[in-house]
């Protein structure tokens, strides 16, 4: 790559303006998402979850929208023949010092390539003219006027029933507490079992970040305790009990609940944030594995997130050796899936055409990862990041893998000496398919992994249920296991959602002529759902049907679906608890 060409002075006018329009645009862009972010707070004390919803999906669409008119800004201002290259190495250079003292400097970082690649050819896509690397750091750089990132209480001075009261009281929530008193004294008790024995330092303290996070019908404290050496993660999640008031539900201290309750399968957090990379150091420092890429995501500066992935990417890339591959599991209608095996996602392609019996397009596709994408995924779809003209090294395909692609999806392939370049793909978390595990677990006879998988498949799919999701074709293949053991969906080309399905018994035959037809004999509508059908594919297997029909019956009738898609109907929002009920205060 050729270094930076840095000019002796910078002169051009024009790379000024066009720099102080771009970071004018991303300024705009963060002002709206944090006045939206800022509403969650009202919305969760109204419990508003239609509204919180419709927030958290209007969020998600901001970024593309800022970055759409700053680019049409640009191009309706400035002529082409007047953006040399100079020009273009001085905006980038006039946007680093517009940088200085910017409180969030990573993310219009990000926003400067989204719209510079709107505008350059890929030829152009090098440190000269984006950000291929950071310019800034983030380390320190909140400033006196901004409020701290975290708060600190001790509770060796003022006692740790009366530190936690404060940490709850803090946020100042509008809504009552049902017996706050009665919760504190939970929560303190867990604390005292998990701090066991141990003597309290000097140093013992709480950090507890300053702004709650929301998602869903909850709101959650995250904080940590520090003991001398010894730095113990903890999240307590507020949530409104049948009588409008709130009540503390639990406290969370393991690592996997932690990590689940930020996971890759779950929709974007609402959280205020002055300086987000604060937010995401004091994340790290209790979930010290989970990606920078992730944290960001999860915050819901997925843009960002999505910037960080693709240089994990680049550097995985430059320290491997390995060869990329189709990836494991059936081959599907509809994408074309390959992996590097020492890299933790799989890559998805749609196919340039579709064989019977399915019947869409790629545009009907990409609506439904669209779809996905703006849902509230309750911890059971998969996260997928999009990406466009990214390039590969041609000397880590196959000839039989890129035959593959040129076969399905040539329109979407270009390959030179060096790269393929893949025009359009998705990114996803890399899982055992469900259909793959539970055959192992049968090898291995393990009843216990096989009635799990199947107990987690059927809780799966109700959690979807209640958040206005059919995955359509629920075969085993679509579903994947994460490392928690916990099943997912991910494959989206039959998504719906529940009410946009007419769920129905299938009629009883009028005669024999009926019964013996190998066509139904009844008419049946695009969107007509016969759940009863489903055991037909589903419970082939012994074993499997002997645990679905002992947990998930219910999924074979018309009736549950129907009474579910009632309760949406009625604006009905189901609690979805992203940790297992037996560690909730209730029990």
């Amino acid at each position: 790559m050729p270094q930076v060409a840095f000019p002796k002075l910078l002169s051009s006018q024009i790379a000024f303006d066009i720099a102080r329009t771009i970071l004018d645009g991303f300024d705009k862009h963060y002002r709206l998402f944090r006045a939206t972010t800022q509403l969650a707070k009202q919305r969760f004390e109204k419990a508003d979850w239609k509204a919180a919803q419709e927030d958290a999906r209007e969020r998600i669409a901001y970024y593309d929208r800022r970055a759409k008119e700053c680019v049409q800004i640009l191009e309706d201002e400035y002529d082409k023949e007047d953006l040399t290259d100079e020009v273009w190495r001085e905006v980038k250079l006039h946007y680093m010092g517009l940088l200085i003292d910017h409180l969030r400097p990573e993310l219009a970082e990000t926003f400067f390539n989204t719209v510079c690649t709107k505008l350059l050819h890929r030829t152009y896509f090098h440190n000269d003219f984006i950000f291929v690397r950071p310019a800034t750091a983030t380390d320190y750089i909140e400033r006196e006027d901004t409020p701290a990132t975290y708060r600190v209480y001790y509770p060796a001075a003022d006692g740790l029933s009366f530190s936690l009261k404060r940490i709850v009281t803090n946020f100042q929530l509008q809504t009552p507490f049902a017996h706050l008193d009665a919760d504190i004294a939970k929560v303190e008790a867990r604390l005292l079992e998990q701090f066991g024995d141990a003597r309290f330092e000097p140093n013992h303290q709480l950090q507890v970040l300053a702004s709650l996070f929301f998602r869903n019908k909850a709101a959650y404290i995250i904080g940590k305790s520090i003991n001398g050496n010894q730095e113990m993660p903890f999240v307590i999640p507020i949530i409104h009990n049948k009588n409008r008031e709130l009540i503390l539900d639990t406290i969370l201290f393991e690592n996997i609940h932690i990590t689940v309750l930020f996971s890759f399968t779950r929709a974007y957090f609402m959280v205020d944030m002055d300086v987000p990379s604060a937010y995401v150091q004091f994340i790290r420092s209790i979930l010290p594995r989970k990606p920078r890429s992730e944290i960001y995501t999860m915050l819901g500066l997925q843009k960002h997130g999505k910037n960080l992935f693709y240089r994990d990417f680049l550097h995985h890339l430059k320290y491997s050796s390995d060869m990329i591959e189709a990836a494991p599991g059936i081959r599907g209608l509809v994408m074309l899936v390959f992996a590097l095996p020492s890299f933790p996602y799989v890559f998805k392609l749609i196919k340039d055409s579709f064989p019977p019996p399915k019947e869409t397009t790629k545009a009907l596709i990409k609506e439904k990862y669209q779809l996905v994408k703006n849902h509230d995924r309750v911890g059971r779809l998969a996260d997928t990041l999009e990406y466009s003209d990214v390039a590969f090294p041609r000397a880590r395909f196959s000839e039989d893998l890129l035959a593959e692609i040129r076969r399905y999806a040539p329109s979407i392939l270009e390959v030179s000496d060096d790269e393929v370049i893949i025009k359009h793909l998705y990114i996803e978390r890399r899982m055992t398919p469900l259909n793959i595990w539970l055959t192992e677990a049968e090898q291995k006879g393990d009843d216990a992994a096989m009635e799990h998988a199947i107990v987690e498949y059927g809780n799966a799919i109700k959690e979807l249920v209640g958040a206005n999701i059919f995955p359509g074709d629920m075969l085993y293949k679509n579903f994947g296991v994460t490392r928690h053991k916990r099943v997912v969906f991910y494959d989206y080309d039959e998504i719906e959602t529940i009410v946009d399905c007419n769920f129905r018994n299938i009629p009883q035959p009028r005669n024999e002529e009926d019964e013996m037809s190998a066509e139904p004999w009844y008419p049946i509508a695009k969107n007509d759902v016969f759940p009863e059908q489903f055991g037909t594919f589903l419970l082939g297997n012994a074993k499997v049907k002997q645990y679905f029909m002992k947990h998930h019956a219910d999924l074979l009738t018309a009736q549950y679906w129907q009474e579910r898609k009632d309760r949406i109907v009625k604006g009905k929002v189901d609690d979805v608890f992203p940790y297992p009920q037996s560690i909730r205060f209730v029990n």
